[in-house]
């Protein structure tokens, strides 16, 4: 009997597309309950039989609460790096990052072999978050991963320290800007509902009437940015998805999961288009640029249809050694006119009497040394 997928196949059904696990980069102020989350996720994905393949990424933690696939800290030795380098934490941090991510294909190879028994990948990311958004390090990671599997940011807010409008609106700018460096789909985790409701800042989030009454209004400079600043990130919520999450009890995990599996739709109809469209028009671009030399070469050299130089080059070779030699006859004739006995100064016209006396002691004392 034959194999059903062979049957299949040979009638021309369409192939299944290969697993591929969504990556989801965890990304959060420090303090904010990054790795907790991360432990909680892990826990919670495990209790719903799916595969989860971690990567830790900050080298100065002391101690993870979950079992890591990948660990960077086996790699490089985060107290070594400030001892060599003489370097401070955060420089220590930035270059055990840079150090790891000189190795990141031979991690990209161990995750595409275990893909396609994988569901999720998990990455919790240093603390100190401009270190991996802003630097080329953290960049090289996200985009090569996002160049092979369906990417997510998360990033995870600190609900209880967010709740004065001024601390809000800081998290809000930076999570803004991460979307627009990493240019991926993102998400915000508002952790640690169980201490205080994330309601207040999805109530800020679509009114803006809503946001302002919250102010003091009491007519200072920073009241006044803090709203103007509401007005331009409006259009920044329409399209921001959340969740309140609680890394502690566990609360939220589905809603989060279900904004994850938002994001990833977003990824295929919006970023991996741009993206294949962006490195064939890299690619287009580096071809020109070699035909264009190729161009360039060809119109140096000369070549014609046969492949041999036209007759016209050795005749303009021709016409070149000729003045060649014209010139060296000109040479020839100076040199005629103005031959005299280099040895013999008195031989010289028109020499300058002073000049000749000086010429003859010099010639003199050089006779006496000899």
């Amino acid at each position: 009997m034959a194999d059903p997928t062979t049957s299949s196949a040979s009638m021309g059904a369409a192939p299944v597309p290969a697993k591929r696990p969504t990556v989801i980069i965890c990304i959060g102020m420090a303090g904010s309950g990054k790795t907790t989350l991360m432990q909680r996720l892990n826990s919670y994905l495990h209790s719903q039989k799916k595969s989860v393949y971690i990567i830790n990424l900050d080298p100065a933690v002391t101690h993870v609460p979950f079992g890591c696939n990948i660990d960077i800290r086996d790699t490089v030795n985060y107290k070594q790096v400030m001892k060599q380098y003489n370097l401070g934490p955060n420089g220590a941090i930035l270059t055990s990052l840079n150090l790891f991510t000189t190795k990141f294909d031979q991690v990209l190879t161990l995750i595409e072999k275990k893909a396609p028994t994988l569901d999720y990948i998990l990455l919790d990311t240093p603390g100190q978050i401009e270190i991996f958004t802003w630097s080329a390090s953290g960049s090289i990671i996200t985009d090569t991963l996002a160049a092979t599997f369906p990417t997510v940011v998360c990033y995870i807010v600190d609900t209880p320290r967010s709740s004065a409008p001024a601390t809000f609106m800081s998290n809000m700018l930076y999570a803004c800007s991460i979307l627009y460096k990493t240019k991926l789909p993102l998400m915000l985790a508002f952790n640690k509902t169980d201490v205080v409701s994330h309601q207040f800042a999805v109530d800020w989030m679509e009114s803006y009437e809503v946001f302002s009454a919250a102010l003091k209004d009491d007519g200072s400079f920073m009241d006044s940015y803090i709203q103007s600043m509401a007005l331009v990130l409006d259009e920044f919520y329409q399209h921001l998805r959340s969740a309140g999450v609680s890394a502690v009890t566990g609360a939220g995990m589905k809603e989060y999961f279900d904004a994850v599996d938002d994001a990833v739709k977003e990824y295929d109809t919006d970023y991996k288009p741009e993206m294949e469209r962006s490195m064939q028009r890299r690619k287009n671009a580096e071809q020109a640029g070699i035909q264009d030399n190729l161009a360039k070469v060809m119109k140096e050299m000369q070549i014609n249809k046969n492949g041999h130089p036209p007759r016209r080059v050795f005749k303009a070779r021709k016409d070149s050694d000729d003045e060649d030699e014209e010139g060296a006859d000109e040479d020839r004739e100076m040199d005629d006119e103005f031959d005299y006995d280099m040895t013999d100064v008195n031989n010289i016209p028109d020499v300058d009497p002073r000049e000749k006396a000086e010429e003859n002691s010099i010639r003199r004392m050089t006779l006496g040394h000899k």
